[in-house]
């Protein structure tokens, strides 16, 4: 949850940013009331009646912000260039959607007997999440209108397997399908991945990137310009002027956030009337994806695969104990080990060290200035179980599905922020054992305040889809910044994530003609009692959760998680809820 503790900055709605000190209870005319106490510029502080909390949000932003001045006109100026810039781009999408629905596109023919045969040779269980993406894409592929989706999901959680559907549908009406990825090493990956799954059918792939021979690749974008090629999957090469199609009908673009700019505009320009899938494992917030669901076609899958298990992740000081006993034991039980070293200058002094602790360790080391057909033929022998221990840079970070590599070892997170090891940490556990992430710091890096925050971030991330909790807030702003762009990015720091996302939501009530109610205060019948719940973070947890509710279901699904968080205590803090 959106935890707050002492120190903390928060945001109120009419007053602006301010610091959280706790909660205090006050005798008002008799009556035992409870405020949230903030500080403000120059000591000022003010207190919050619990009634008003849904006025107050927890300040989540990339920069330390500064604290408004009580009284101050700035904070209602910046308030509403902040909305106001969201009105505009929320109109400029929403007229832009409103084209889109108008201009006409390829209706794809309907399920067949092959299309079905296709699905149930998935080996895995579809999750309701993977279902509903799957059919919400097919069903906008047989639609006249122009696909234009956004599939969501965390690392492993078969976006993939909407993508190859999609794509099978494609070839079976008779069109061709191009998948845009951002590096060599997903390129590969994803080509050995949809080979092996499409080897039962009749459909030709082929994959373009620096690792094929140039003889090789000029016969393969000829066939693509006669269409002897269905699919083809490859890096921004595809994006050159020799490239052409006989008849192109889908686009897919994986891990689109990694594309620069220049990329983005061609992919834009050269696939302009085709249908569009994008693939992404930066999560949207549920607020901002109901906020956005009348702007743009988003599918958000949030449940793990069926028998997937969390990561146990350690974080600390580099100990060559640890790492000998992680990879031993990995090797004992037949699985591999990923091992993030991410300076290509000394990676293969790291690989004979390795080689000394372990020798019975097949290792070898990838980075991406290695002769394409070495890199290659590596990633290939690492896919098949062939290599122990894989020492590479982060080329492995995206897409990479291996899966008998269940230990992740990254021996420098300084390296790195926290939504980068969240992305590397996706690489392990995919598979039905249990998976292990090792996070080091180097001994000769003197731990500060940042740092111990990072590696208290990563011990939280022990589930999966923790990528949707407060301990990657980072990610859904920088999610946020990808889906509306760099400028808002900026606005998001103003006003901190959780107040933007509601500004997006009121906005785009009055876009679409809709009732905005003013808030009202929250009428408690009571104060918390303290012996139920003692902490303030607690606290102003359970009056927020409280000030939401809108519906009676809504009531008991709150009801449930307290079941399941506060044990003993459940019985008394439901009845005042209940009450309340």
């Amino acid at each position: 949850w959106d935890e707050i503790k002492k120190g903390d900055f928060i945001v109120h709605y009419n007053e602006g940013i301010g610091k959280f000190l706790g909660m205090e209870k006050m005798d008002i005319d008799g009556e035992e009331r409870e405020f949230i106490v903030a500080e403000y510029q120059c000591g000022d502080k003010l207190y919050i009646p619990v009634e008003q909390i849904q006025f107050v949000h927890k300040y989540i932003g990339d920069k330390k912000p500064q604290l408004s001045k009580l009284g101050s006109k700035n904070w209602i100026k910046l308030r509403e260039k902040v909305k106001n810039s969201i009105r505009d781009l929320a109109s400029d999408l929403y007229n832009l959607y409103l084209e889109r629905k108008k201009e006409k596109g390829y209706r794809f023919l309907p399920d067949d007997k092959m299309q079905e045969e296709f699905e149930e040779s998935f080996i895995y269980t579809e999750t309701e999440d993977q279902m509903k993406a799957i059919e919400e894409a097919k069903r906008d592929m047989e639609s006249d209108k122009i696909t234009d989706r956004l599939i969501c999901g965390d690392s492993g959680y078969g976006k993939t397997e909407v993508a190859m559907r999609c794509a099978f549908k494609a070839v079976l009406s008779g069109k061709q399908v191009a998948i845009v990825v951002p590096t060599t090493v997903l390129c590969l990956q994803h080509y050995l991945t949809f080979t092996e799954r499409f080897a039962d059918f009749p459909v030709i792939i082929r994959q373009l990137s620096r690792l094929v021979p140039e003889k090789k690749q000029k016969e393969i974008i000829e066939n693509l310009k006669n269409g002897k090629v269905d699919i083809i999957i490859g890096t921004h090469r595809l994006l050159q002027n020799d490239i052409g199609f006989k008849d192109l009908g889908l686009l897919i673009i994986d891990e689109e956030q990694k594309f620069g700019v220049v990329h983005k505009e061609k992919i834009k320009t050269i696939f302009k009337r085709v249908d569009v899938l994008t693939l992404t494992a930066t999560p949207i917030p549920r607020t901002l994806y109901m906020a956005l669901s009348g702007l743009k076609d988003i599918s958000l899958i949030e449940t793990p695969p069926a028998g997937r298990l969390s990561v146990i992740t350690y974080a600390g000081i580099y100990n060559e104990g640890i790492v000998k006993q992680a990879i031993k034991k990995e090797i004992e039980r037949g699985g591999q080990t990923f091992y993030l070293h991410n300076y290509v200058y000394d990676i293969d002094k790291v690989k004979r060290k390795l080689e000394k602790l372990i020798p019975e360790a097949k290792i070898e080391v990838a980075h991406g200035k290695m002769k394409p057909e070495k890199l290659s033929s590596i990633m290939r022998s690492f896919s098949k179980g062939e290599i122990d221990v894989l020492v590479a840079t982060s080329i492995v970070e995206n897409g990479i599905d291996v899966p008998g590599a269940n230990t992740l070892i990254v021996d420098n997170i300084t390296r790195y922020g926290l939504s980068d090891l969240y992305q590397l940490r996706g690489r392990v556990g995919r598979y039905k054992w249990r998976a292990y992430a090792y996070f080091f710091i180097p001994p000769h890096i003197p731990i500060n305040e940042n740092l111990k925050k990072r590696i208290d971030a990563l011990q939280k991330l022990n589930s999966p889809g923790s990528g949707y909790k407060i301990a990657l807030k980072d990610l859904e702003i920088r999610g946020a910044g990808n889906i509306l762009g760099k400028q808002q990015h900026g606005f998001i720091d103003m006003v901190g994530f959780n107040l933007y996302c509601k500004f997006w939501r009121e906005v785009m009530g009055e876009i679409k003609g809709e009732k905005v109610e003013k808030e009202k205060e929250v009428k408690f019948n009571s104060i918390l009692p303290s012996d139920i719940v003692e902490s303030p973070s607690l606290r102003f947890y359970i009056y927020k959760k409280m000030s939401e509710i809108k519906t009676e279901e809504e009531k008991e699904k709150f009801i449930e998680e307290i079941k399941d968080k506060f044990g003993t205590l459940a019985e008394k803090l439901q009845l005042w809820i209940l009450e309340s």
